[in-house]
């Protein structure tokens, strides 16, 4: 059994734990509730508004452990530490990882994550049931990851995204080849991720993937760069070919100082601007 199959299997059973403990039509009456009360949709799309700047954009990652890679944080370590360090990092954006049994994320982490800051937050999980986009929402967070080897087949791309539109969020569409992000861009995806990481073993890492499907995505359409980038200068170059955002997570999760390596990624220095950056996106 591949990576991806494991992976998959594991999060079919992890959702459908949590549905029996909570059922669907309970998740969205929460935000139903939640919604009249306050007269607003839970999200607002603005994930993909936070990497339209004239220059790459940084989506600084939380995650605690990878199959790659093995243990990055600590079980007990504080997702609200590492988010106040990207923050002061001046990143654009953040991503938290929620797939329980290899990554040892939760929902329990992009709820802190939520709490501690404005910035705009992707949850990144295997997302194969609507469920988990509901859990985005009732998060309030800002975007999900939907991954176009993982859905399989146009239908429930088709879907998902359609439902994470239809709650306010963003949908980042993950492809790896040429007939994945052709489906995508059929589909109307304005936010696309390539991920330069094999999801199949031994996961290997080809940072020239990017620059592969560059081509095939029309400057309307927001492009991610995703895995294996830790260096300026490679973002640079992405930025020179059209690439919006790169999405860094263990380069910065195995740095000692990430506020630093976030700054040098984005070609900041600190001063005015970034405390003004910091005071705005984290919530007191």
């Amino acid at each position: 059994m591949s990576f991806l199959e494991q992976v998959v299997k594991s999060t079919a059973e992890a959702v459908e734990a949590r549905r029996r403990k909570r059922p669907l039509d309970a998740l969205r009456n929460t935000l139903s509730e939640r919604e009249n009360a306050s007269s607003e949709r839970s999200g607002t799309r603005r994930f993909r508004d936070a990497l339209s700047g004239p220059e790459i954009s940084i989506i600084a990652e939380f995650k605690r452990s990878s199959p790659s890679k093995g243990e990055l944080a600590p079980k007990t370590a504080k997702v609200e530490d590492y988010v106040d360090e990207y923050v002061r990092g001046r990143a654009s954006a953040l991503s938290i990882l929620t797939e329980e049994c290899f990554f040892w994320g939760s929902l329990g982490d992009l709820q802190a994550a939520r709490q501690r800051t404005t910035l705009p937050i992707l949850r990144k999980d295997f997302v194969i049931d609507d469920y988990q986009i509901y859990e985005a929402a009732e998060a309030r967070v800002d975007a999900v990851l939907l991954i176009a080897a993982v859905l399989g087949n146009d239908a429930r791309l088709e879907e998902f995204l359609s439902l994470t539109r239809s709650l306010g969020l963003d949908a980042l569409v993950e492809v790896r080849s040429e007939s994945e992000l052709e489906k995508a861009l059929t589909l109307d995806a304005d936010l696309i991720g390539v991920n330069n990481r094999n999801l199949e073993a031994p996961l290997e890492v080809d940072t020239s993937r990017t620059a592969q499907l560059l081509d095939g995505i029309p400057p309307t359409v927001t492009a991610v760069a995703e895995s294996g980038l830790s260096r300026r200068d490679e973002l640079e170059e992405l930025e020179s070919m059209g690439v919006n955002a790169a999405l860094i997570g263990s380069a910065l999760m195995e740095e000692r100082d990430r506020t630093a390596m976030c700054l040098a990624l984005t070609g900041s220095s600190e001063g005015p601007a970034m405390l003004a950056h910091e005071q705005h996106a984290l919530v007191s």
